[in-house]
């Protein structure tokens, strides 16, 4: 019997990823192609849709020639994308109307401003539990409108259509303009602050204040069904998945059951908990999601964290102030010290996200004295990571009664043995990784893998996860808020240095 295989589709912020797993969720073949980022102003981040298009038209190949495989072994297909890049593209020809607006871009920041005092914050968390940011896609939509001439009035007439990545190579697999599926899955619609997060379908309000006509809207499906087959690059595969990519992480961990969480540690972090079926509306600054719908089972909701600046830190230590050659280097150097030594860095560098959301924020550094050293530094940047997650987890416990009893993590970051055992310690819970480190593109697979009968159920998919690494709390209590203390107070420092009229 000829073995067959689930294709997963990982299209991230920097690259795109073909991966083939087998039936125990063991990683058989990948390829990976880069794009290009484009940044033609401060504060702007842009992507070339076609280009991601092509490069996808490229790995696909490459993918099975690894293995020597032909698509007919193939099951299914899943797709995994960075969320909230936002995608206009003309439907008769399949050509973009201009550059994708990527998800770190913060162009919006004036309209965003506007939206927080009128009709105010209020207003849109009632509807789809997001609060006005430069991290979403509806005001991007707005901004092209109100930038690109005849593009509004385009899109009302139906010859624009707009899609986060997943969207775009869905359309592009099916047929493009001979007959593509325009679709979206719910946890990227949730992403977009125009789905009523309850009843999983475009909200009219929130349509008519952003002035987005339903013609340019994708139809929202779960984030696992069989949604269609591919043509030409795979003629006759069933796609049948697509999750934002951090869900995507939460469902390739496995954390199915409510009060199991992830945390992704990367050139961001994202921390996301499975709250069930019941939407829990945060209070305490985190992001109320769509953690996944599963065909016609009741949607699964979940609370997001996301923390702006975490990898990159480590980067910003290395590239801009060359204290280390390489990134694992800052382990090595913050061993050669016992502690902070009193030192704290609030990595603010274009203000915080969770649970502060606080633009007007700025990276600080205090308690220096001295004493300090580098190694002391670089036990700053990485405890940077583990108090950001401290308050995120904080948060969660704060807004729903399913406290924390573990942790699972994956990512660049989870190599860094030392920042492993600080997080454990500050969180008091034990951290574990898995010994398949591609949970976006697992999870896109495995859901893709359920939709298509590959899999027969959730109990399958968490038998095929298997711990890797652990680490368990060992700080004492004490130690623990006291220095927690001490960086809630280097976190006040940080705040209102942006001031109105200031540019950032």
């Amino acid at each position: 019997m000829v073995e067959r295989y689930v294709m997963s589709i990982d299209q991230g912020t920097t690259s795109t990823r073909c991966i083939l797993f087998d039936h125990r969720g063991r990683l058989a073949s990948v390829a990976q192609r880069e794009h290009e980022q484009f940044f033609p102003h401060p504060g702007w981040v842009e992507h070339d849709a076609l280009e991601i298009w092509r490069n996808l038209q490229r790995i696909v190949p490459d993918a099975l020639a690894g293995f020597g495989m032909e698509p007919a072994q193939i099951a299914a297909i899943g797709i995994a994308n960075q969320r909230e890049t936002t995608v206009l593209w003309d439907r008769r020809t399949g050509v973009p109307m201009c550059k994708a607006i990527v998800w770190q871009d913060t162009r919006t920041a004036p309209l965003v401003e506007e939206l927080e005092k009128q009709p105010g914050t209020e207003f849109f968390l009632d509807r789809c539990c997001l609060p006005p940011s430069t991290y979403f896609s509806a005001p991007r939509i707005r901004w092209l409108f109100d930038h690109v001439q005849g593009l509004e009035q385009r899109a009302r007439d139906g010859e624009v259509l707009f899609g986060t990545i997943e969207t775009w190579l869905i359309w592009n697999l099916t047929g493009g303009p001979a007959g593509g599926l325009h679709i979206t899955d719910a946890t990227n619609a949730s992403r977009t602050m125009l789905m009523n997060i309850r009843t999983l379908s475009w909200d009219e309000e929130l349509m008519e204040f952003f002035g987005v006509p339903r013609a340019m809207l994708p139809e929202i499906r779960p984030s696992a069904e069989v949604y269609g087959e591919a043509g030409a690059l795979l003629p006759g595969i069933r796609i049948c998945a697509a999750l934002g990519d951090q869900q995507a992480a939460l469902f390739g961990q496995t954390c199915f059951s409510p009060g199991e969480a992830k945390c992704t540690y990367g050139t961001g972090s994202f921390l996301v908990m499975n709250t069930g079926t019941d939407l829990v509306r945060s209070r305490h600054g985190l992001l109320s999601t769509v953690a996944y719908k599963i065909d016609d089972q009741p949607t699964v909701y979940g609370l997001e964290g996301p923390i702006a600046v975490t990898g990159s830190l480590v980067q910003w230590f290395r590239d801009r102030l060359g204290l280390i050659n390489s990134a694992p280097e800052i382990e090595t150097l913050a061993l050669t010290v016992a502690d902070n030594g009193g030192c704290y860095i609030v990595p603010a560098f274009s203000g915080l996200f969770a649970p502060h959301w606080r633009s007007d924020a700025r990276g600080v550094i205090v308690g220096l004295t001295s004493y300090i050293t580098k190694g002391h530094l670089a036990r700053a940047v990485l405890e940077a990571t583990g108090w950001q997650t401290r308050e995120v987890v904080d948060a969660m416990n704060a807004d729903s009664s399913l406290a924390l009893k573990e942790l699972k993590v994956d990512g660049g970051m989870t190599a860094d043995n030392l920042l492993m055992q600080f997080v454990a310690d500050v969180l008091d819970v034990p951290v574990v990784r898995p010994m398949v480190a591609e949970t976006v593109s697992l999870g896109a697979a495995y859901a893709a893998g359920l939709a298509a009968g590959y899999w027969s159920d959730l109990e399958v998919l968490r038998r095929n996860w298997h711990r890797a690494g652990q680490w368990m709390p060992d700080m004492d209590p004490e130690v623990r808020e006291r220095e927690y203390e001490s960086w809630r107070r280097a976190v006040q420092r940080s705040l209102g240095w942006i001031r109105p009229g200031m540019e950032p």
